[in-house]
């Protein structure tokens, strides 16, 4: 009796702890996927084909797009796979990406390519591959490569074609606004460059501007010049404090959060350091040259950066807008023979045409506005590209249906 009753409670023990299946849902080696859908393996999913070698000097003129591991790299005259079509990275950086193609194409040796669909649709077949990791599955060792052998054991969920149509479309309609935002982006950067070239230059003068300006050097219209430094890596009381310390690499990206380190006040004291104030234009005289940052906080530089401290006839932000236009012209100044730098005396003497401090100011601002409205763009963007991963996760998965038509 009371081993049947013990026999009892164990069952129900083990009942509750099993994981409960949703209604519409099983369970496979995939995991959870809807009823409708198939479990199987990648290998039964879409056939794979490594891509055929074409050298740049075999290749002929033609409107054949030649489809590699990084997408489409160029034209020949001669199809070997018929559009729609699918090819996957085989190797290097952009080992395991998946790329489309809607026409016929020559599928290059860098890729595998489908060359039997299984009646799956070519644009779910697309999504379906880009959405799986096949970083876990590399068959080369240090050098990342792809086998067909390796991933066809990939065990996959897999809806009927009618579904996959629907969430390929919902799929493509996001990509579409991703696209089109890109696009508006690219050309509003395009009409800033052209408005840089034009008013940065004095070729075009805003309403109400007319008088001459003034050639002069960067270091004539400076105050002072600062520079900075690194405290001791040796002492740890001098790092991982709450004040933010940047570098090259840092400025390079124009990042004031991303990989910027901090240091502690006895760090700042204790080394060539300064803490530079929010608002103060800083640029580089090693690396990176010809970049130019303004930060909303107060920063400390290492040794390779300079804060610019302007005088009261110079627009900090019109100077910083000069600089991105000069860019390339400050670059090419640059002397070293491992690394690119420029001396104080050489960053002093740039020349500087200067207008009045009213246009300078007029002309800051236009940029400005042009850099909120690319800055809320590209913050839609982000939106967009965070609503297309979540998507290709719930759609790709069957966690979230679409409703039939």
């Amino acid at each position: 009796m009371v081993t049947e009753m013990a026999a009892r409670v164990t069952e129900k023990r083990y009942a509750a702890a099993e994981p409960r299946i949703p209604g519409g849902y099983k369970q496979t080696e995939v995991g959870l996927i809807p009823e409708e859908w198939e479990a199987m393996k990648l290998g039964d999913f879409v056939s794979l084909q490594r891509g055929h070698d074409l050298t740049w000097r075999d290749r002929r003129e033609g409107n054949v797009p030649v489809m590699g591991s990084a997408g489409q790299n160029g034209f020949h005259n001669t199809a070997l796979a018929k559009g729609p079509g699918v090819v996957l990275g085989r190797s290097g950086a952009s080992f395991g990406q998946a790329h489309y193609c809607e026409i016929d194409f020559w599928p290059h040796n860098t890729a595998l390519y489908v060359t039997d669909f299984r009646g799956n649709d070519p644009l779910f077949v697309f999504y379906f591959l880009r959405f799986i990791d096949f970083t876990r599955h590399n068959s080369g060792g240090a050098q990342q490569s792809l086998n067909r052998n390796f991933i066809y054991p990939i065990p996959v969920g897999v809806p009927r074609p009618p579904e996959q149509r629907a969430i390929a479309g919902a799929l493509r309609d996001v990509d579409k606004l991703v696209g089109g935002l890109e696009k508006f982006i690219a050309k509003k950067r395009q009409i800033k460059q052209g408005a840089m070239q034009e008013l940065l230059t004095g070729k075009k003068r805003l309403p109400g501007f007319s008088e001459d300006w003034e050639e002069t050097t960067l270091g004539a219209v400076t105050e002072r010049i600062v520079g900075g430094g690194t405290p001791s890596r040796s002492i740890p009381s001098y790092w991982n404090g709450t004040i933010p310390w940047m570098t090259v690499k840092d400025f390079a990206s124009h990042s004031p959060t991303g990989t910027l380190e901090f240091i502690t006040r006895d760090g700042l004291r204790n080394s060539a350091s300064n803490l530079i104030p929010r608002q103060t234009l800083i640029t580089s005289t090693r690396m990176a040259l010809g970049k130019a940052v303004i930060f909303e906080v107060d920063v400390c530089i290492n040794q390779d950066l300079k804060a610019i401290f302007l005088r009261g006839d110079t627009d900090t932000r019109f100077l910083y807008y000069w600089f991105q236009f000069n860019e390339r012209r400050i670059a090419e100044m640059g002397s070293g023979s491992t690394v690119m730098g420029i001396s104080l005396g050489e960053l002093r003497a740039i020349m500087f045409t200067k207008p009045s401090y009213a246009e300078q100011t007029a002309i800051a601002t236009v940029y400005s506005d042009m850099d909120t409205e690319i800055a809320a763009l590209e913050a839609k963007l982000a939106k967009a590209q965070q609503l297309k991963q979540g998507m290709m996760q719930e759609l790709l998965t069957g966690k979230v249906r679409l409703r039939r038509p």
